[in-house]
């Protein structure tokens, strides 16, 4: 089975994962240029459950959560580079500004997202509890995030 999934695709396997027993955790973002951070984030959802899924939000959204500058990379090039990481089982595109429909649709039993967000500030935060989601947050790594290394490579080129 492809690791780039359509929604009607991943729903089908997610009734198979689901009776089967096994542990799905969901995870998303842009993954504009790829760094440590992510890496570790992937890294640490992975170890929460037996099948890792990633939504990659689509060149739309990220253009309306980043700027009309963004992405740098085209969706199809982000999800092929995540789809490929040993950590990653599967990857779905966000068409939506937030994971929620994706995350309504799934059903993971686990949802990660990366230690900038708080429970406060998760725009899933309502469906996760609603549908009794377990919210891991990881911690992000100092100094590692796409927009910082945008900055540092606009910044170097200027100089």
């Amino acid at each position: 089975m492809s690791r780039l999934l359509t929604l009607d695709a991943a729903v089908e396997a997610r009734d198979r994962l689901r009776l089967a027993g096994h542990t799905l955790v969901f995870t998303n973002g842009c993954f504009d240029l790829l760094h440590v951070g992510h890496i570790h984030t992937l890294e640490v959802a992975a170890d929460h459950g037996d099948v890792l899924w990633v939504g990659v939000n689509d060149d739309t959204s990220v253009r309306l959560l980043k700027g009309k500058l963004r992405p740098l990379v085209p969706w199809e090039e982000r999800a092929r580079v995540v789809a490929a990481l040993r950590a990653v089982d599967g990857v779905l595109p966000i068409v939506h500004v937030t994971a929620a429909p994706l995350l309504a649709n799934l059903r993971p039993e686990v949802y990660v997202k990366g230690g900038d967000y708080s429970p406060a500030t998760l725009p899933e935060i309502h469906v996760v509890r609603a549908l009794g989601i377990r919210l891991v947050l990881v911690p992000p790594v100092p100094g590692k995030s796409s927009s910082g290394l945008v900055e540092r490579i606009v910044h170097q080129h200027r100089d």
